[in-house]
Parts: C-alpha cells; sequence; structure tokens
C-alpha cells in the first residue's frame, strides 16, 4: 500500500472513530455462524479492529488465518451476507447488521468440507497438505458454488485466484471444488 493509501485509510479510519466517540453507546450488531452479537462500540470494539481480529481473539473463532494481514492471501476468508471477503481487509464495525459465516460455523458434513477432505486423487495430489490454506479455499469455493451450482474450470480458477496456497495444491483443490459441486448438485436434486 502506497503512502498516499495508507494515508486515506487512516484519515477514513479517524473519521469512523470520531462518530464512534460521538455515540459510545453506540451497538455493533453481526449474526456470525448463525447467533446474533452485540458489540458496544469504543469498549468491545474499537474503530481500527479488523474482522479477522475480532472473530479470532474476541470469540475464539481460529478457523480462519491471518497470514500476510494485507488482503493478498485469502486464508482469512469467511462469507457475509453470501459474498467472500477478506477479514483482515474489512474493519468490524463495517459488518453491523450483516451475516458471517466462518469455517466453524459450516457443518461437518458440507459437501465442500468433505471434499477438501477426501480429495487425495492420483495425478491431482491432496486438496489440503499441511492446512493452512484451507480454511480460506473452503470458504471462498462455498461462496462461489452457491452463487454458482456449475462453475467451469475457469471459473473456479477465478474464483480461488485470490487465496494463496505455500503447498500447491491448486490442481487438487480445483478438483475438490468441481467434486463439491457435484455433491452439491446430487444434493439438490434428491430434495
Amino acid at each position: 500500500m502506497s503512502e498516499r493509501e495508507s494515508a486515506a485509510v487512516q484519515d477514513w479510519a479517524r473519521s469512523i472513530e470520531g462518530d464512534l466517540e460521538k455515540n459510545n453507546a453506540h451497538k455493533i450488531s453481526i449474526r456470525i455462524n448463525g447467533a446474533r452479537h452485540e458489540f458496544e462500540s469504543g469498549r468491545e470494539i474499537q474503530p481500527m479492529d479488523t474482522l479477522a481480529f475480532l472473530l479470532k481473539e474476541r470469540l475464539g473463532l481460529t478457523g480462519l488465518k491471518v497470514a500476510c494481514d494485507e488482503g493478498a492471501c485469502g486464508a482469512c476468508t469467511v462469507i457475509m451476507d453470501g459474498q467472500a471477503i477478506l477479514s483482515c481487509m474489512t474493519l468490524a464495525v463495517e459488518v453491523d447488521g450483516h451475516d458471517i459465516l466462518t469455517i466453524e460455523g459450516l457443518e461437518n458434513d458440507d459437501p465442500v468440507v468433505r471434499s477438501f477432505a477426501e480429495q487425495c486423487e492420483p495425478g491431482y495430489g491432496t486438496a489440503m497438505q499441511c492446512g493452512f490454506c484451507t480454511p480460506g479455499f473452503v470458504m471462498a469455493a462455498k461462496a462461489v458454488l452457491d452463487e454458482n451450482p456449475n462453475p467451469t474450470t475457469a471459473e473456479i480458477k477465478e474464483a480461488l485466484s485470490g487465496n494463496l496456497c505455500r503447498c500447491g495444491c491448486y490442481a487438487a483443490i480445483v478438483r475438490a471444488v468441481q467434486a463439491a459441486a457435484t455433491r452439491m448438485n446430487a444434493g439438490r436434486v434428491e430434495k
């Protein structure tokens, strides 16, 4: 981030801080994994707290990872109102009134979770070698499959292009997303 961009972000954050100081009793209300949480601004939540900080440090939801802390790796991806977002680049006060879904909010038998866990096809490898990037990839995949239940390989690659895997498991990750799409579509037919 350039000095100019950094100064703009700091000015914006100060303006939010000023707004919050004017109304100390302001409550921030967020639905996280289906449960409503309220935080008092200026006491329980600060204007500069990121959503990643709130989720990990305040609520103990450690499934998301913060690797780069600048929006470049996707490890901190969560879903807000159906869209994948980077929680390290989102201020907690910005999600007031929104629904947040973290990896902890997914069922153990979620088709995306199962597909990532089971992917070990010869020639493609595993979709989660060290596992550090897995929560971010799972959440990004979940968001894209909820929006587009039949993505092409190119669409999957595009949707996951903001996520990095240090182990280089990209081919297996794409296969896991394809398998998840097949599972999800089979579930839709059965209902």
